[in-house]
Formats: C-alpha cells, structure tokens, sequence
C-alpha cells in the first residue's frame, strides 16, 4: 500500500490541517487572552508540533517514493528561507518558549 494511501495517513494530515488552522485563527486573538487562554493556547500549539514532528518523521522514515517526494520538496521550500525541517522545529519550538516566558514575567 502507498504512503498517502493508507486511511490513518489521511486521517491525521486531514486532523493536523484542521488543528493547524483553527490554531492560527485563534492565535491572531492571542493578544486578548486571559492568562490561562494564552497558557492552554501554548500547550495546544505544543501538541500540535509534536503531532507535526511525529507525522513528519513517518515520512522520512517510510520507503515510499511519494513519501520521500514530499519530505525533499519540504526541505527545498525551507531551504529557500535558509532552514531545514530541524531548524523550522527549532525555532517553533524557542517561540513558544519565548512566549511562556513572557506569560510567566506577567504579573
């Protein structure tokens, strides 16, 4: 069976889309969040990165052809902003943190 073929392959990209999107939508309301909106925002957007990174990894880890398609196209659309998937991970990653920090210098 290929990659993209496969129903729970389709059911978690369909899902993270999903997540993601409603995430960003309620991330332009950040701002206006109460401190414990801004924290649970945080910890869903964590969770909604490691699902990422966990999806991601199938892919390289998979001997499909599509599957390794989709991972070198998403290492040359980053490339074309000097990161990798890592570094993408990375600095997601230092957000949040920053973000966390900044909730927890709030009085």
């Amino acid at each position: 069976m290929a990659f993209f073929d496969s129903e729970i392959v389709q059911d978690e990209a369909k899902r993270l889309f999903l997540d993601y999107q409603q995430l960003m939508e309620l991330g332009g309301e950040y701002g206006k969040f109460d401190r414990e909106g801004k924290k649970l925002y945080i910890e869903r957007m964590e969770e909604m990165m490691e699902r990422y990174r966990v999806f991601m990894k199938r892919f390289e880890l998979s001997e499909d052809f599509q599957a390794k398609l989709t991972v070198e196209q998403l290492r040359t659309q980053l490339g074309q902003f000097g990161l990798t998937p890592e570094t993408m991970f990375d600095q997601m990653h230092r957000t949040l943190e920053r973000m966390k920090g900044q909730l927890e210098a709030q009085p």
